[in-house]
């Protein structure tokens, strides 16, 4: 419960001492009147405007990538030998390196237009997904493709993955190992499709490719550049909220309707439609 408080952004106490609200006669300080604030450029900005992205904050560093283990560094050669796609499943039908693989029904590559010009990447397949061998085709994959839709996407003009291409038991979270051992495929998976926009779903996907050190509190709706030497320039990168997180927190749903409109701008800033 701590865990998905601070992934929803309560990450911070209200009030100084402990509140017994059982008893009636409590009473809050009423804290003195602030004054009034500019109204943002996004609040005033009349319909068919630009809308601004949120303010950005000092960017964290980026965070060390982790160490090299024998299972990644297999990993990342037989990842960078593969020329496309086809070559890559093959690869990572091969891997024996991650553990996950002997307790998956099926490899869950990825699904979409694989010449699309956005990637979109999540964490790690559920039980529908392992089932049907593709990513977000379960409740909240359903919920993702909705959330597109308002944007003009669908399938067929984006590519969505993991950074886990087989479930973990009991839907649990990836260890580092496994994150590790995955995460050479992924990074060649993304060089291939050699898309214009990068959007990271969830705090996972956001940390293990970016590795800023942020949460997806404070990450989400803000761009990044997201580079590797496969690429020729950096792919521009925003994070926005797992839909399974919204289905628990439906409350997010208005600051993940504002991410949208955001990649919706810069789809259009890029001449993607």
């Amino acid at each position: 419960m701590l865990a998905w408080q601070a992934e929803a952004g309560a990450d911070e106490a209200i009030l100084e001492t402990p509140v017994d609200r059982y008893k009636a006669s409590i009473t809050f300080p009423v804290p003195p009147k602030a004054p009034a604030r500019q109204v943002t450029e996004s609040a005033r900005a009349p319909a068919g405007m630009p809308l601004s992205p949120r303010p950005v904050a000092k960017p964290a560093p980026a965070k060390p990538a982790p160490p090299a283990t024998p299972a990644a560094a297999s990993a990342r050669e037989l990842a960078q030998s593969a020329r496309n796609l086809e070559e890559l499943v093959e690869a990572l039908a091969a891997f024996d390196g991650c553990a996950l693989k002997k307790t998956a029904t099926n490899l869950v590559f990825g699904d979409g237009n694989p010449a699309a010009r956005i990637i979109f990447v999540g964490e790690a397949p559920g039980a529908d997904e392992d089932r049907a061998g593709k990513p977000f085709v379960g409740v909240s994959g359903q919920l993702l493709d909705r959330m597109l839709g308002w944007i003009g996407l669908d399938r067929t003009k984006f590519y969505i993955t993991n950074i886990i291409y087989w479930r973990p038991p009991g839907n649990r979270q990836p260890s580092s190992d496994e994150v590790a051992a995955c995460l050479p495929f992924v990074t060649r998976q993304i060089e291939l499709v050699a898309p214009a926009i990068l959007v990271p779903v969830g705090g996972p996907a956001s940390e293990t490719l970016l590795r800023r050190g942020e949460g997806i509190s404070k990450s989400h709706g803000r761009w990044y550049d997201y580079q590797t030497p496969g690429l020729e320039v950096p792919i521009p990168t925003m994070p926005i909220f797992h839909p399974a997180f919204l289905l628990r927190a439906p409350g997010q749903k208005r600051a993940a309707w504002r991410d949208l409109l955001i990649l919706e701008q810069k789809m259009a800033e890029l001449g993607i439609s």
